[in-house]
């Protein structure tokens, strides 16, 4: 990887946030688990801000770190696409598709980076019902 998981992560998140998704929220997975080192999870309020979401991101990573996916699983009409970039893992959800998955809370533990984004979360603003 020619950039560090975090610089990819933060560029997803400004792709993001420059759509208007919401509650962005980046959870920090290295001392957590083996399988990356950081989750962003967003939410579109309709399918096609989630469409125009996952394509900025797309873009913006290509763009900046001349990374692409390794995978992308789901589409935005079933209200959750994941983006699967090794290190780190885009999760776009509608907001029912949010609610009812809840993945925040499985990380409840793990560490949240803030960039200072307008969409990004406040902390627990996402799990409400901690």
């Amino acid at each position: 990887m020619a950039v560090t998981p975090l610089e990819l992560v933060h560029v997803a998140a400004i792709a993001a946030d420059d759509k208007k998704a919401q509650d962005i929220v980046i959870i920090d997975l290295e001392n957590e688990t083996d399988m990356c080192d950081y989750f962003l999870i967003c939410t579109a309020s309709s399918k096609a801000q989630a469409d125009a979401v996952l394509e900025a991101i797309e873009e913006k990573v290509k763009k900046n770190c001349q990374e692409a996916p390794l995978s992308v699983e789901g589409k935005a009409g079933s209200g959750w696409t994941l983006m699967d970039y090794g290190a780190v893992v885009i999760h776009v959800f509608r907001p029912q598709a949010r609610e009812y998955f809840r993945i925040e809370r499985l990380w409840g533990d793990a560490p949240r980076v803030n960039f200072g984004l307008e969409g990004q979360a406040e902390p627990d603003s996402c799990d409400k019902n901690k």
